[in-house]
């Protein structure tokens, strides 16, 4: 039996409906001296520079069918890097350069049209405790879609992205359009939980937990990786080089990071 495809809903003027979906992605790591913190960072940065997160971000821009407006990025000194893209459902349009004595000052390029409220962003966070050697990696991204365009369809692309212990998801859809005969619509589309749209390796990989306000149209997943292996963890050697004593204080603390991010309660470590 074919699946029936289900009718597009005739709306009144333009679709407004405001989609925002917004994720942390956590990776942990552990280091033993100062010198291995500095080259974890120092990796990081390099691994994920404003040069590679803009090209995620164009990526994602393809994939949810959106066009580039205009791109700012930037590197940060100690650490750390932001990517800020807006987008437009609909194309950019460039206008031709003409001239006037009345304006003498140089005119731009091109106009652009039909620009929506949308915008895709990318900020990563490498930080470590000051004590007890654990470094985690956070990266904030957040996809903000107006019209029909959802950014949903990017999001098994981002999580691929990064390597993450841990994750945080929101998806929000706010505002209201019209049909043709006025009523209002809040969504456009439908959902239960986040987690219907991704993909069953993700799910395997991961244990979920949902908290969803569906009359508000607010969707929450919180992810932590299932399997440990301690060698993931450790950067610049592997548990075969420490003792069986090391590998559990360690474990301990790597877990304990885990815990605290993915409950989003601070433990008092001893």
């Amino acid at each position: 039996m074919e699946a029936k495809t289900k009718p597009r809903i005739k709306l009144h003027g333009f679709n407004n409906l405001t989609k925002s979906l917004s994720f942390n992605m956590y990776d942990i790591c552990y280091t033993k001296t100062k010198e291995e913190r500095e080259a974890y960072i120092e990796y990081i940065d390099e691994q994920y520079n404003a040069d590679r997160l803009t090209e995620i971000l164009e990526t994602v821009t393809e994939m949810i069918g959106a066009n580039i407006v205009n791109t700012a990025k930037q590197d940060y000194v100690p650490q750390g890097a932001s990517v800020t893209m807006l987008v437009s459902e609909g194309p950019v349009i460039e206008v031709p350069r003409t001239s006037s004595d009345a304006i003498p000052e140089p005119l731009p390029e091109a106009v652009v049209m039909q620009l929506d409220k949308s915008h895709i962003t990318v900020h990563t966070y490498p930080e470590y405790h000051p004590n007890e050697g654990i470094s985690t990696f956070r990266a904030d991204i957040d996809v903000a879609t107006c019209g029909e365009i959802s950014p949903l369809k990017a999001l098994n692309y981002l999580i691929d992205s990064f390597d993450t212990d841990i994750m945080t998801i929101d998806y929000r859809v706010r505002g209201f359009t019209r049909d043709i005969d006025g009523r209002k619509l809040y969504i456009d589309h439908d959902i239960r939980s986040i987690q219907d749209y991704l993909d069953d390796s993700i799910i395997r990989q991961f244990d979920l937990i949902d908290v969803n306000v569906y009359q508000d149209n607010i969707f929450h997943t919180k992810c932590r990786l299932k399997a440990f292996d301690l060698d993931n963890y450790l950067f610049g050697y592997s548990k075969e080089e420490i003792t069986a004593e090391e590998q559990q204080a360690i474990t301990k603390k790597i877990k304990t990071e885990m815990d605290e991010i993915f409950f989003g309660v601070a433990s008092l470590r001893s």
